[in-house]
């Protein structure tokens, strides 16, 4: 696959939030880091599906839209850099959850993902489905 129907997919499973779309564009021994936030990362494919059938799995939210910024290849023919938005719809709320992705895409598949998301957003997402 090429660094563009691979970002493309990603997107994709963003929208669909499906984990199986995800895993599928991981190397076996694929590694998806959150470097803010806390969460641990997830260590192969089957641990990244694993981890977002859980994490979107319990999110009560609908991703509306995925907003491609910046699609930038770096001076390492594996490494490039997505800017992104992610537009969360949460009950009558929309709410722009930008992000940045850093991958390491090797023959086809990733096989390193730094997941970089505004936690302020994820905060306001989290707090629009809390009973007001």
């Amino acid at each position: 696959m090429s660094i563009e129907e691979i970002v493309t997919g990603y997107h994709t499973a963003m929208l669909h939030k499906s984990p199986d779309e995800l895993a599928d564009l991981y190397a076996e021994t694929g590694l998806h880091e959150f470097p803010f936030g806390g969460l641990p990362p997830f260590r192969g494919r089957e641990e990244v599906r694993t981890g977002y059938r859980g994490m979107w799995g319990q999110m009560p939210f609908a991703v509306r839209e995925v907003r491609r910024r910046v699609l930038r290849r770096t001076d390492d023919p594996e490494v490039v850099v997505v800017e992104q938005d992610a537009v969360v719809e949460v009950g009558e709320d929309l709410i722009t959850v930008p992000g940045l992705l850093v991958l390491r895409i090797r023959e086809g598949e990733i096989v390193h993902t730094r997941d970089y998301m505004d936690t302020s957003a994820i905060a306001r997402v989290q707090s629009a489905d809390s009973p007001r």
